[in-house]
């Protein structure tokens, strides 16, 4: 410690202990001279650890932490198209929850004037296949699953062998 620091703090000390009554060592009024210091270089906001995207847009309100919801709420006071971002994004996991396709067209309507208006246009070029997915009881994730599960075992084995091996580590189709 330099020797200016070193008097700046026993000056502080010597404040404390005559005006606040405060009994302390110095190294007290060292680590929390520290702290200040630090606080105010990196300024208090940096401290805080940013909050993901799936928490602004995608949390539940009602679910979230106290100290969530006032970040939340702070961030939204000052991006306003966070916050009609974040209602489209409700709306759009409700309309595929409740497999509402009816809903599709009102919804990328208003998602084009938002932030959200490339994923609109995206939904545009496949309407017909989204409205289906949400109407169609059926799924392609067991075709989808099976075909990962291939490539998986084909790239651990690239270079190693040929098709024989392949079948052998594969189990047989029932």
């Amino acid at each position: 410690m330099t020797p200016v620091g070193c008097c700046v703090l026993y000056v502080l000390r010597w404040h404390f202990q005559t005006t606040a009554g405060f009994r302390g060592s110095l190294r007290v009024v060292a680590e929390w001279a520290t702290r200040r210091r630090r606080a105010e270089s990196t300024g208090a906001e940096t401290l805080r650890k940013p909050p993901s995207g799936r928490l602004l847009l995608l949390s539940e309100r009602d679910q979230l932490t106290k100290g969530d919801a006032i970040t939340v709420a702070r961030i939204e006071r000052g991006v306003p198209a966070l916050v009609s971002a974040r209602d489209l994004g409700e709306r759009f996991h409700r309309m595929v929850r409740d497999r509402d396709a009816a809903a599709l067209p009102a919804w990328i309507t208003d998602a084009a004037g938002s932030v959200l208006a490339s994923f609109g246009k995206g939904l545009v070029a496949d309407q017909d296949a989204v409205a289906a997915a949400m109407i169609q009881p059926r799924s392609n994730g067991q075709i989808e699953g099976q075909i990962t599960k291939l490539k998986l075992v084909k790239r651990q084995m690239y270079g190693r062998a040929k098709l024989d091996l392949l079948r052998a580590r594969l189990p047989a189709p029932a």
